[in-house]
């Protein structure tokens, strides 16, 4: 038997009637290549493969590795021993047909939601387990408390959909969090768009949320670009289009 490694956030999915309803909610069809994150003991791995044979695994923890290649059901499928942080998309779907779908350490949320950023254009769509009050944060709508820079920097590139809230139940440890099954689908943007501007706005506007942006933002301002916006908003009024606007104007 293999214990869960708190070092990797480590909580395996136990129920058979969960891992049905994750499979057909992500609607895989036959010839669907899948890349599955964090795979553990290859619960949902094996659901999958009913729907799909073109399967990769990444798992970092090598003792499942091992245990997932004693797996018989996995003997012609990619099985990866690395960080998924560390995976280059361009390489494994140097075609973008990616489905990507993980039950994911929720301490590295962050990083595996600019990840998909980064590799863009080397998946089609993406199913993520992560921690409620992400989820929450993710979809959050303006003028609410839940609405944040992940927010603001994840719906320019994203669409983002929460699936199903799931309970701690479910799990083995028992995390002391719930959770959601979210749907990630992606956003065309603007080539124009001054990425690194955008991100600036919005990190230098939500270090200071409760003040106006004409103090969060006055290392940018000017005369004349204070006559373009109202810059007595806080960043919690602004929608997506309105700091794509300020990342042309500043």
């Amino acid at each position: 038997m293999i214990y869960a490694k708190k070092k990797w956030g480590q909580n395996f999915l136990v129920d058979q009637n969960l891992l049905e309803k994750i499979c057909n909610t992500c609607s895989i069809k036959k010839n669907d290549e899948v890349l599955e994150i964090g795979p553990g003991q290859g619960a949902l791995s094996e659901k999958i493969l009913q729907k799909t044979k073109n399967l990769t695994l990444v798992e970092i923890d090598p003792e499942l590795i091992s245990s997932l290649k004693e797996n018989q059901l996995f003997n012609d499928i990619k099985i990866l021993n690395q960080d998924i942080l560390n995976t280059n998309l361009k390489e494994l779907s140097p075609n973008g047909q990616l489905v990507v779908i993980g039950n994911i350490p929720y301490n590295i949320t962050s990083p595996i939601i600019f990840w998909l950023i980064d590799y863009k254009t080397n998946w089609k769509k993406s199913y993520l387990m992560v921690q409620k009050e992400y989820a929450d944060r993710l979809i959050a709508k303006p003028k609410t408390k839940t609405y944040s820079r992940i927010t603001v920097m994840t719906n320019l590139h994203f669409n983002i959909r929460r699936c199903f809230n799931i309970s701690p139940n479910v799990f083995h440890p028992r995390p002391k969090v719930n959770s959601s099954f979210i749907e990630i689908e992606k956003r065309e943007i603007s080539p124009e768009i001054d990425l690194k501007k955008y991100s600036q706005i919005a990190r230098l506007a939500f270090n200071q949320r409760r003040k106006m942006l004409r103090n969060s933002l006055s290392t940018l301002l000017n005369e004349k670009n204070l006559q373009e916006f109202d810059f007595t908003k806080r960043p919690e009024d602004l929608v997506v289009e309105d700091y794509v606007f300020l990342s042309k104007i500043l």
